[in-house]
């Protein structure tokens, strides 16, 4: 990250749609090389890496999340077993290496996590001669490849995303506007990736430091570039804890309106849910996961754990769907980089998502907007890849 079993019986029916939908995707036909190979009428040895024991507030608490996530999704299975192996990292790369290893001696086929980038690419370059796979739960795009994907959310795929709506919308002109930090830069990166990629002009770029008078002093800019090109758009990498109240704030005040200039956000309006409450960002475009699935998936993790899900814990549900999905058709190269990586995809908690070969993801993202402080979604997210926004 950049910052960063027990079904319930009056939740069987919704337990029984997640379980399926774990289950649409299937291997393409063709060779599948790489990876160890598996027997699938055993159970699968699994391991799953977490950050317990880190000196990080927050870490303990996370690395339980996930693996009740883990076990939540193992509880839905058909016709497959998973023999799940917890490890913890200690949220550090030395710790990850080693657990790596062990994890591999110990029978491991692929492994799930860890969370945070340099702990991950720790534990792929650990177990890349044992030809075994890692779904990291980081979203750090600069560690993926070789062994290693990463599940977390992208900015690529976010900005994929919004930008190919306001093309749709018909939007012709987009100014980004970006901290200048690591965050910062690859997000504008994406964002103007995905320009590249879209019948909108890349109007220009406008960074800011990320201190109160750097956003204050970006201001001026922003307005003439959007004046100087007749830009309709502006894409912020900003964040609710970041520069985003201060922007969506002044930027109206000096005369560039949300009434004619789109605003968009790469990162999520709606969370916290003070957000909401900001004039600045009402009418404002961003993505977010079919709120659907995800709020059921909320919804059954409360009732089995009595609290709440992380944030990130539905990624090691999906990878242990991926997983399952793969192994039920039979294949023991089911984990092997291409079937990982096989077109159709998969359903986790959030929606569609599948691993693309350069160790990245997509996800079928909705897009929302607030109005009356209130989310609203106005282009709902695919339900396969054929769908929009593909």
């Amino acid at each position: 990250m950049f910052t960063v079993c027990k079904p319930v019986g009056k939740l069987a029916k919704s337990a029984a749609i997640l379980a399926t939908a774990a289950f649409l995707a299937a291997c393409e036909p063709g060779g599948l090389g790489g990876g160890p190979s598996i027997n699938t009428s055993k159970p699968v040895p699994v391991a799953l890496l977490v950050p317990a024991g880190s000196t990080n507030s927050g870490d303990e608490s996370l690395a339980r999340s996930l693996e009740n996530a883990a076990r939540l999704a193992m509880s839905d299975l058909q016709n497959v077993q998973i023999d799940l192996r917890v490890y913890d990292t200690a949220g550090n790369a030395t710790t990850a290496t080693a657990v790596a290893q062990q994890a591999v001696a110990d029978g491991a086929k692929i492994i799930i996590g860890p969370v945070y980038s340099q702990a991950a690419n720790a534990a792929g370059l650990a177990v890349l001669n044992d030809n075994v796979n890692v779904l990291s739960f980081s979203n750090n795009t600069s560690i993926a490849g070789g062994n290693v994907f990463v599940l977390g959310p992208t900015f690529e795929n976010t900005a994929n995303r919004l930008v190919s709506y306001a093309g749709q919308q018909g939007k012709t002109g987009m100014v980004i506007v970006h901290s200048n930090d690591a965050a910062g830069n690859q997000g504008q990166a994406a964002i103007a990736g995905a320009l590249t990629n879209s019948r909108i002009n890349n109007a220009g770029t406008v960074g800011y430091d990320r201190s109160q008078q750097g956003v204050i002093n970006s201001v001026p800019t922003i307005k003439a570039t959007v004046d100087n090109t007749g830009s309709d758009s502006i894409f912020m990498t900003a964040t609710t804890a970041g520069a985003l109240p201060l922007l969506t704030q002044l930027l109206p005040e000096t005369g560039v309106s949300p009434a004619t200039v789109q605003y968009i956000g790469l990162t999520r309006w709606d969370i916290p849910a003070q957000t909401l409450e900001l004039p600045g960002v009402q009418g404002g475009w961003f993505a977010l996961p079919d709120p659907a699935k995800a709020t059921a998936y909320r919804q059954r993790y409360n009732n089995t754990y009595g609290e709440a899900p992380h944030p990130i814990s539905g990624l090691a549900y999906d990878g242990i769907a991926a997983i399952a999905a793969l192994v039920s058709q039979g294949n023991s190269n089911a984990l092997s980089a291409a079937a990982l990586t096989q077109n159709a995809g998969f359903q986790g908690v959030g929606g569609i998502f599948r691993l693309r070969p350069n160790g990245t993801n997509e996800r079928g993202l909705a897009v929302a907007t607030i109005q009356n402080k209130q989310v609203v979604v106005i282009d709902p997210a695919p339900q396969s890849f054929s769908g929009a926004g593909f």
